[in-house]
């Protein structure tokens, strides 16, 4: 009930700024390097800024951003009958099923991080096949652990799924989701990085601001577009509820709700959603806030309250080490949003 009335009350103290209200935000973008901040407000684009050689035909790589397509084609799968998101990895994965362990993974955990699987290194996604063969590290269900190893093992269970569906149109995950979402949305990835010939999952994917806002809004919608219904309602719906091990993390997207004590300290060096974690002013934010997230202030905010998309694009996302400096210094989902949404 708490948590209901926190979330009316940040609603009706929050207004969706309107086009001249992002003053702030737009040089808060700039400052911290930033070259795509676009906003949309009843799936219209109220504001678009393109510092720092960026441009509205630019298309930036999303890094870990592009893992919330995972949870979007399995709900597009759920509605073609495809699976469901409680059935078992090893009904599709054979392999798995003389593991007592691996036998028990549920689809939803792997979507959620929280299958036992090895997460693997953050920045070089493994093979679809060297996926399915990392050990576990601990029971289904039980931990939270970030990582590319997770949606790889996805991609190999979507790519044996689609064999046998509309004969074998689809090779992989990728072009199923071209023909069933990004088509319809009219939106053409600049690329997708490949592993082992296969498309990763985790990372590697390029769109412009505009592209990634629409997704957005297409998300927003419930997964309805001009019309058309193009995933199941209710396993989209799923994907923002976070897990009993990790409130903040959902199907592949990050949520403002309060993590666990060990994935709190997990975030401040693993994952790219560290700060809207523990800033000290996080929850001063619509509860109903969530994102797809990539190294280096990759961004995609989605605040159903307030009909609200915003993206924020950063140039390089990966360098050398986990902890680079980025000129401005380091990015802070927090601070952005609290100038946007303050209409200073």
């Amino acid at each position: 009930m708490l948590r209901i009335l926190s979330v009316l009350l940040l609603s009706f103290a929050f207004t969706a700024p309107a086009q001249a209200d992002v003053k702030d935000a737009a040089a808060y973008n700039d400052k911290k390097g930033g070259v795509s901040f676009l906003v949309m407000k009843n799936g219209r684009i109220i504001h678009e800024d393109y510092p720092n050689r960026g441009g509205p035909e630019k298309a930036w790589e999303l890094a870990s951003g592009t893992k919330s397509f995972s949870g979007v084609i399995a709900a597009a799968a759920v509605l073609d009958g495809l699976l469901t998101l409680d059935e078992k990895a090893a009904d599709t994965l054979t392999e798995w099923k003389s593991d007592p362990q691996k036998a028990q993974i549920t689809l939803r955990q792997l979507l959620s991080l929280t299958s036992g699987v090895e997460g693997g290194g953050l920045f070089r996604p493994p093979s679809y096949a060297d996926a399915i063969a990392k050990p576990m590290t601990h029971e289904p269900g039980t931990h939270f652990e970030y990582g590319p190893v997770n949606f790889q093992i996805f991609g190999e269970i979507m790519r044996r799924k689609l064999e046998s569906f509309e004969g074998g149109r689809y090779e992989n995950a990728v072009e199923y989701l071209q023909a069933r979402i990004l088509d319809p949305l009219d939106i053409h990835p600049a690329q997708w990085n490949e592993r082992g010939g296969y498309p990763t999952m985790p990372s590697g994917a390029d769109l412009t601001a505009r592209e990634w806002a629409r997704f957005g809004q297409f998300v927003l919608q419930g997964g309805n577009w001009k019309g058309a219904q193009l995933v199941d309602p209710e396993a989209l719906r799923q994907n923002f509820i976070g897990s009993a091990v990790n409130a903040g993390y959902g199907l592949t997207w990050w949520l403002n709700n309060e993590p666990s004590r060990a994935t709190l300290e997990a975030s401040r060096t693993m994952t790219v959603a560290s700060d809207l974690f523990t800033h000290k002013r996080r929850g001063e934010l619509p509860g109903d806030l969530f994102m797809a997230a990539g190294a280096g202030g990759q961004r995609l905010y989605i605040i159903p309250s307030l009909d609200l998309v915003a993206v924020r694009q950063y140039p390089r996302v990966i360098e050398r080490k986990w902890g680079q400096r980025f000129r401005g210094g380091p990015y802070s989902d927090v601070e952005f949003l609290l100038s946007l949404l303050e209409g200073r």
